[in-house]
């Protein structure tokens, strides 16, 4: 259940969070600000991850976030650089026109991102919603680093209890690996169309 919440909530927070992101660079990237926003976000994918997990454990610590909510959080905060580069190529690909018709029909901002944007951006959800399933579902470090209770771990981090010190429960083991990779290939297996068709008409376009 702990592995379902984490991964869960990144996959929705990813989607909601990235695209919110790209679609405002994307529309405005005329303005310094946005441009800079994202020559930042890039510039966060070259920092190597084990750099600054320290520091990351102890704010967290110090916040509160412990716990799987706090993972979670550093999911969807770490996956946007990646996420927003995809989506911004995408919706660049998306003609200003329509959103210019709805608006001239009395639509908000919020309501052409969400009646004509979002909708229109679902190869790329699919393949941003893949990545994070992929990222969380199988992550260890973290969640070990993070998540003070034990009774709160993830299933990687307990997959670890059939490996001693001197002896390995193979049988278990193996029994454990196989179910925990059951949920990611009927996830890949459904959605693998949508993750090329993604990726390619994002880097095309």
């Amino acid at each position: 259940m702990s592995t379902a919440f984490v991964t869960v909530f990144s996959v929705l927070g990813s989607l909601a969070c990235s695209s919110l992101v790209a679609y405002a660079i994307a529309r405005n990237w005329n303005h310094r600000f946005f441009r800079g926003s994202f020559v930042y976000l890039l510039s966060a994918m070259f920092i190597p991850f084990p750099v600054i997990i320290l520091p990351l454990i102890k704010q967290t610590a110090l916040l509160g976030l412990d716990n799987p909510a706090g993972v979670v959080f550093l999911h969807v905060l770490g996956g946007i650089s990646f996420n927003a580069l995809l989506y911004i190529a995408f919706v660049r690909s998306i003609p200003v026109e329509l959103e210019e018709s709805a608006r001239i029909d009395g639509a908000t901002t919020w309501q052409v991102f969400r009646k004509i944007i979002f909708p229109l951006l679902a190869p790329m959800n699919a393949t941003v919603g893949i990545f994070a399933f992929l990222g969380s579902w199988n992550d260890f470090l973290l969640p070990q680093m993070m998540i003070a209770d034990p009774a709160l771990q993830t299933l990687p981090v307990v997959q670890m209890l059939f490996q001693g010190e001197f002896n390995t429960n193979y049988s278990l083991a193996f029994a454990s690996y196989l179910m925990a990779m059951a949920p990611t290939l009927v996830v890949y297996i459904l959605a693998q169309r949508w993750v090329l068709s993604g990726v390619m008409r994002g880097a095309v376009k």
